[in-house]
């Protein structure tokens, strides 16, 4: 398709409806009325998602350049249930510093009005209220700059773009210590070290937890190193105590690790180029060299610094003895599966612990609402959770306990692990010994980390913007069990032969990029494993046919595709000798979710849009 290309159907926008009403409009409601004249680009997120936060990020460049001209909408849609209450999603707003309109939609009625499938997706919409493109996953921003560039010259032409101020008005600032501070340390000192995410610094307290020692960083975003007062950082997260008394920081925004030195106060960088690593690019080599992917937490571990590689599902570690990082465990499909480090499955790890005896590393596996571990033969086990769509709050034996996407894990001295049950708003208690899963505190704000202290133990609080000490209790609290699964409409498709699809096509001047090989990748498995009688497992063809099984009533279809794609410069030059030798190349991918419900009169086809520029073209 030429850049010019006409588009052959034009598909009326739907409605902008949400029953929790609209953030960063200084309280007012807004129609698609109110943005005609503007190009919109509504992005579908919910606050748990990494790649949905990957997103956000891609925007804000986006979002300056034609700030005048385009309005980004981001509607949320909820996964867990904690994000379906209107104060978390005002929170995270502010937590990840979204920087345009709010549309809160705990009842997924906009995003069943745009047949949305999948958390990120991006739908751009024309000045005249029309849908002329939608993309899931994250790395399209390219491809919708493109086409916000040429909806510019083409409304201005036709006198349909307005140009002027958006709706965007600024929440005032709070004036607290902390802003959703996301973990915490205990140095040698007896202070405390804090990532004070928000705010893009990190604050050492006094022994009592409140008390302002100093900050470190300039409190904007950006990866300077240099003294307290130069250093930059953008949001950063985890915090771990090196060999040598100096602190390793998960700068997660930044997709770096930095090092931060409580003697000198200099931060300097260990890990990272300070770009997002892709699929196909190096998993190894100097630590400088190499793209990391929203490091979330970090924790020293026999001899190396293991990195919960949120970004891309996976465990990595950094090598002080040669200055390499390289992969440790996960293959980038995002789920729960145990067994070899290499094999192993995991959904954005977030919190790291080391067991007292060394013998383990507790991570929080927080899309599975899980808590796993590494033992040292390299071998991944889970003691709680069940996968991507199950989640709750349930005390008892761990094969039957439930969590709902926890962020931290703190090893206490009986062998027993914390943890914070970041959307249960709880501290929870795991036993190895009894195999039981207790409830330590209720009542925090969303707890994402937590230190011991002596008989006491520190809980970042993340929502209440402070550390709250809590005496460990001898006793667990009780509280009245719930499970929840995540509540998506289920299609309805035949038992038998399905017929799954997933649409890409190149953007605007771009073409599939196959010097290397294929270009697309598809792996496809399912919940529970019995549902899938063929068609699992993973190829390059993006077209696929799988057969359901009759006796299993309904399920979940895991599908996780890529495609890379280039600039095709000669099309651009109109001559193969304007070609460049490196074209700038992109990466779309995407994982789906897709709950099913198996009928007779279902359907036999399942289609995915990965990226369609022609997105109304039947």
């Amino acid at each position: 398709m030429s850049d010019s290309a006409p588009r052959r159907v034009r598909v009326r926008a739907p409605e902008l409806i949400g029953k929790g009403g609209w953030l960063n409009t200084g309280g007012r409601p807004y129609g698609l009325a109110d943005l005609r004249g503007r190009i919109v680009i509504l992005d579908f997120w919910t606050f748990c998602c990494i790649n949905c936060l990957h997103v956000l990020d891609e925007l804000r460049e986006l979002e300056d350049k034609h700030r005048d001209t385009m309005v980004v909408i981001g509607v949320h849609s909820p996964k867990f249930v904690h994000e379906a209450e209107h104060r978390a999603v005002v929170d995270a707003v502010e937590r990840y510093g979204v920087g345009h309109p709010v549309l809160d939609d705990p009842e997924l009625a906009t995003w069943r009005q745009y047949a949305v499938r999948a958390w990120p997706t991006l739908v751009v919409i024309d000045p005249e209220g029309y849908v002329v493109a939608q993309h899931a996953g994250e790395g399209h921003v390219h491809a919708i700059e493109r086409l916000v560039t040429e909806l510019e010259a083409e409304h201005e032409a036709k006198g349909t773009l307005r140009r002027g101020d958006g709706p965007y008005v600024a929440p005032e600032p709070e004036p607290t210590v902390l802003r959703f501070p996301g973990k915490a340390l205990l140095l040698p000192s007896g202070n405390f070290l804090v990532s004070d995410t928000t705010r893009h610094q990190l604050v050492e307290l006094a022994a009592d937890g409140e008390t302002v020692v100093r900050r470190i960083g300039q409190g904007s975003r950006g990866a300077t190193d240099g003294d307290p007062d130069r250093a930059r950082f953008q949001e950063p997260q985890g915090l771990a105590l090196l060999p040598d008394g100096a602190v390793a920081v998960a700068d997660t925004v930044n997709h770096l690790i930095r090092r931060f030195d409580p003697e000198t106060g200099r931060t300097t960088t260990l890990a990272g180029t300070g770009f997002q690593w892709m699929q196909g690019e190096a998993t190894s080599g100097p630590a400088r060299d190499v793209k990391l992917s929203s490091p979330w937490d970090v924790a020293w571990w026999n001899d190396r610094l293991w990195i919960a590689m949120a970004g891309v599902h996976q465990l990595w570690a950094y090598d002080p003895a040669d200055g390499t990082v390289s992969v440790t465990a996960g293959t980038t499909n995002e789920g729960l599966v145990d067994g070899p480090a290499t094999e192993a499955w995991f959904a954005q790890p977030s919190g790291l612990a080391v067991s007292r005896d060394g013998e383990r590393l507790w991570l929080a596996d927080s899309e599975t609402s899980a808590l796993r571990w590494v033992d040292v033969e390299g071998i991944v086990h889970t003691a709680v959770g069940t996968g991507l769509f199950d989640f709750g709050h349930r005390d008892g034996a761990a094969e039957q306990a439930l969590l709902q996407h926890p962020l931290g894990v703190t090893a206490l001295p009986d062998g027993s692990v914390a943890v914070s049950d970041t959307y249960n708003h709880a501290l929870r208690r795991y036993d190895p010994a009894t195999g039981e899963v207790t409830t330590l505190a209720t009542d925090l704000r969303e707890p994402s980390d937590a230190v011991l202290v002596g008989d006491d133990i520190l809980v970042v609080e993340s929502a209440r913007h402070r550390l709250t000490r809590l005496r460990l209790p001898e006793e667990a609290v009780r509280v009245e069990a719930v499970a929840h699964r995540t509540q998506r409409a289920a299609t309805e498709v035949a038992p038998g032969k399905l017929q799954l699809d997933v649409i890409f096509e190149a953007p605007a001047g771009q073409k599939l990029d196959t010097r290397y090989g294929p270009s697309t990748r598809l792996l496809v498995s399912s919940t529970p494993p019995e549902l899938l009688l063929a068609g699992e497992g993973a190829d390059t063809d993006l077209a696929r046919i799988l057969e359901l099984n009759p006796a299993v009533p309904e399920g979940v279809l895991h599908v996780s595709a890529m495609a890379a794609s280039c600039d095709d410069t000669a099309a651009n030059s109109g001559s193969a000798a304007g070609a460049n030798e490196y074209p700038a190349c992109h990466v779309h991918q995407q994982d789906w979710g897709v709950p099913v419900r198996l009928v007779e009169t279902g359907t036999p086809r399942l289609p995915l849009v990965l990226a369609g520029m022609d997105a109304q073209t039947p």
